[in-house]
């Protein structure tokens, strides 16, 4: 059976940073080929994707991933109907989200003034929390906020409320279906309700350096402003673990995977390729030029990628990270990685699809400068708005002969 595939591999070079620490505070590293290489977590750039979204897609089309989901769905609750304070709506909020996603809500015993409140000092009153961050699509949201609203209406008592056979059913039917972008992308996991789990659409590997690394530390000092020139030395000094690298970053988008989330609850009219196409569209583009946040006041490295190449397939995945296996080693002291790196993926590319018979329906590349040009005889060279939109439109066509 034909498969819809989307491979994206960017070649980025970053320099000094601390993309994404480890428990030590120094940048995290992986050994691949023998040597020590910069890595970025999946984690970390899945993260700084979901955050380009905001920008890139309408907020129906999104979630919320927090503990805090009885305070956001009393929001939605207090959009919908003004005239209900926290009393009312909190424990209604509370069932429902407990009879939807299963998981544990209680409300947490914290001071207003935390670890520093004096004792004896009353407690502030605050929402029940769910005991893990759970992930609810803004349409989630606002079908349990609806639920929440008809049963305090009713006059209903919460547990009782929930206890009704149709409302537990409509409440799982609603965390069920419907899901957000971010959810059908990135994917849902609940320990305690393994029915709303939602396999995630996208993979995305960990970013790892095509050369060795060397990790190096920045030592630092503080003066006091309020200092006079008699008082000499540094109010604080410290050290900052940091790397610079040019880095291989892969992902690969399950597009029918895509369509099956997102088409989720949907009536058979609405059914179309273009919530899919919008999805990927918008992948595309917050993957591409998304970067992890980790000590960016620090070392300030906003780069952009040297090369992106995206690949449409009908057959699985293929990532290239085997084109550095061996290292990358400068042939000029003055030539950098960049030129190496895209010469051992121009050739190791060719090579893998010959093998496995496994060349691509489509292929597009975006590079920047002399150094990428290898790369050019890959395929299509766009610039970054035309590779958003044809990846779009070329999934929205493949999706629209499938009918």
């Amino acid at each position: 059976m034909s498969r819809t595939i989307l491979d994206v591999h960017i070649l980025q070079t970053v320099p000094p940073s601390n993309l994404n620490r480890d428990d030590t505070g120094a940048p995290k590293s992986a050994v691949y080929g023998g040597v020590r290489r910069s890595r970025v977590s999946s984690q970390a750039w899945k993260r700084a994707t979901r955050k380009a979204f905001d920008d890139l897609l309408d907020p129906a089309e999104l979630g919320v991933r927090t503990k805090k989901v009885v305070e956001a769905l009393t929001e939605r609750i207090a959009r919908l109907e003004p005239s209900l304070h926290a009393d009312q709506v909190w424990p209604m909020a509370a069932e429902l989200i407990q009879t939807a996603t299963g998981a544990k809500i209680e409300t947490p015993s914290r001071k207003p003034g935390g670890k520093d409140a004096k004792d004896g000092e009353a407690a502030e009153r605050q929402a029940p929390q769910s005991s893990y961050l759970l992930f609810l699509s803004a349409r989630q949201l606002d079908g349990l906020a609806a639920l929440a609203i008809e049963g305090i209406g009713k006059g209903s008592e919460p547990k009782v409320f929930v206890k009704d056979k149709e409302v537990k059913a409509q409440a799982k039917q609603i965390a069920a279906t419907r899901h957000s972008v971010d959810i059908s992308l990135f994917g849902r996991m609940v320990a305690d309700a393994s029915d709303i789990n939602v396999d995630a659409a996208a993979q995305v590997a960990h970013a790892i350096s095509v050369h060795a690394v060397d990790m190096e530390s920045d030592y630092f000092t503080a003066v006091d402003d309020q200092n006079s020139t008699a008082e000499p030395g540094a109010g604080m000094i410290g050290t900052i673990d940091f790397n610079s690298a040019t880095l291989y970053r892969y992902a690969a988008v399950d597009v029918d995977l895509l369509t099956k989330n997102l088409d989720a609850g949907l009536l058979d009219g609405e059914r179309t390729g273009e919530p899919v196409r919008r999805a990927v569209e918008a992948f595309i583009e917050g993957f591409t030029l998304s970067m992890p946040s980790g000590k960016a006041n620090t070392f300030g490295n906003h780069t952009l990628p040297n090369a992106v190449i995206i690949k449409l397939r009908s057959s699985r995945p293929v990532s290239f990270v085997g084109a550095f296996e061996k290292p990358v080693v400068q042939q000029d002291t003055a030539d950098g990685h960049v030129r190496a790196a895209c010469k051992a993926l121009a050739d190791h590319i060719p090579a893998v699809e010959k093998a496995f018979d496994a060349t691509a329906d489509r292929t597009w590349v975006l590079r920047v400068g002399e150094h990428t040009a290898d790369l050019a005889a890959l395929g299509a060279e766009v610039d970054l708005r035309p590779l958003v939109t044809e990846v779009g439109e070329a999934v929205a066509e493949r999706l629209g002969k499938r009918g």
